[in-house]
């Protein structure tokens, strides 16, 4: 009887063994192909590259090439700042704080970037002032941070992607140029009109506008515009043009008063989360980045303090990251981000597990040939594969996401590449090529 338990349960280990290895064959088999791949690129080694790619139904990590090394991350920083959100604003935007006193409104920014947005339109804030038949006070000072985030290039400060961060944005902090026909030239918001001063000694064939980096002083050429221009550039922020704007779109007067937010005041909602989350990820937008960080702190009760809110968000949601994130800004403008590829993909684990809806995650996000940042990168397609957020700097080139393979498997990715000399489009299609390589065989 003992040899015939011995021999069942010498089968039993054999099985479980046996079983134990085919389970885990279909992933070492992509393992084994995924590193020839690797290995035979003519690309591939001659920059930095992190590569980890993830089984989040096995909980297994298929592939890792310098997996565990930091690489500069570009705008996959948004992924960070969108898992925040998730986490902290699941359904709407705090728009603006506020407390009625005697016959006067008082209002605090939240930094909002819905608020009068381009793409976003935010209006709930300014309705709920317009409305109101109190005497308007604006609160300022919650913001304590610089114009620009740590590490940012100041030499941007005229570009579209570069706008300053404030506690109350408004028009997404930005003058935006315009021409529907060649030679006209309409501004917006209109404050801005007797700011621009046409710059005779400038003798450029094409029309583009300058501002002067300290003062709202916006020159432009003697060229005229084309057909169809558009250009959008960063105003020079204060509480002066904040308040100048506000009465000016309110058509009521707007007063400063030094007030402290109270506990107790009052919050209005803008935009429902998800449209917010789809502006920050799918045009990769990081004005809206850098604010939504400013409207966590207001949440959390903290100061609008972007390294405060960051610190915050790392020690209530992030201790299960592999190796710890140097964050330092909600876009990925700066440099003095680092992340590892296998923290990011713990980091789109917790982001699928948390939305825990695949089709509104996805929709939130590029996708390979048919939205966002990714939409140019693959070939065009009413059935993407990959969904995901890119990331660019000069010399830096990221995609982590996720991938769908044709058996319908899905794979968690982070591909990054630093330091490189080629150009982006040559990087970008060395990733495109692997990707869609594990799209296709497995």
């Amino acid at each position: 009887m003992d040899k015939i338990k011995s021999k069942l349960v010498a089968f039993g280990a054999a099985l479980l063994i046996t079983s134990t290895f085919y389970a885990c064959k279909p992933n070492q088999i992509i393992a084994k192909k995924v590193s020839r791949e690797f290995k035979n690129s003519e690309m591939l080694d001659k920059y930095q590259v992190g590569f980890a790619l993830y089984d989040m139904a096995s909980s297994e990590m298929i592939f890792q090439k310098d997996a565990d090394k930091y690489f500069t991350p570009a705008s996959n920083t948004k992924l960070f700042t969108f898992y925040a959100g998730l986490k902290i604003a699941p359904d709407s935007i705090p728009s603006l704080r506020y407390v009625e006193k005697g016959d006067s409104l008082i209002f605090w920014g939240t930094g909002d970037p819905s608020l009068l947005h381009t793409v976003l339109k935010g209006t709930k804030a300014i309705e709920a002032l317009k409305n109101s038949n109190k005497k308007l006070f604006f609160a300022d000072g919650r913001y304590t941070g610089n114009f620009f985030g740590n590490g940012w290039s100041w030499d941007d400060y005229n570009d579209y992607y570069q706008p300053e961060i404030t506690e109350m944005p408004l028009f997404d902090n930005v003058v935006l140029v315009t021409s529907k026909q060649a030679g006209e030239m309409n501004i917006s918001p209109k404050m801005f009109n007797s700011c621009f001063i046409v710059d005779s000694a400038n003798k450029a064939t094409k029309f583009s506008v300058q501002r002067e980096f300290l003062t709202n002083k916006f020159h432009y050429p003697l060229a005229k515009t084309t057909a169809n221009y558009e250009q959008q550039i960063p105003f020079k922020t204060s509480t002066g043009v904040t308040l100048t704007l506000l009465a000016d779109t309110l058509k009521k007067n707007v007063e400063l008063i030094n007030y402290v937010l109270p506990k107790d005041a009052k919050t209005v909602y803008s935009a429902k989360s998800d449209d917010v989350f789809r502006q920050l990820m799918l045009p990769s937008d990081n004005f809206v980045a850098e604010q939504l960080l400013l409207t966590y702190a207001d949440k959390l009760g903290l100061e609008m303090s972007t390294p405060k809110v960051i610190a915050a968000i790392q020690e209530k949601y992030l201790t299960e990251l592999p190796d710890k994130p140097k964050w330092v800004d909600g876009s990925g403008l700066s440099r003095g981000n680092l992340f590892t590829p296998r923290s990011l993909i713990k980091l789109l684990e917790m982001i699928y597990k948390e939305v825990n809806d695949q089709q509104r995650l996805f929709s939130m996000l590029p996708a390979g040939g048919k939205t966002g940042t990714l939409r140019n990168a693959y070939p065009k397609t009413d059935t993407p594969f990959v969904f995901g957020k890119t990331g660019t700097l000069s010399g830096v080139h990221n995609q982590s996401g996720y991938v769908i393979t044709k058996k319908g498997k899905l794979l968690l990715y982070s591909f990054m590449n630093n330091n490189y000399v080629q150009s982006t489009a040559e990087i970008r299609k060395e990733m495109v090529r692997v990707m869609s390589y594990i799209h296709d065989n497995f």
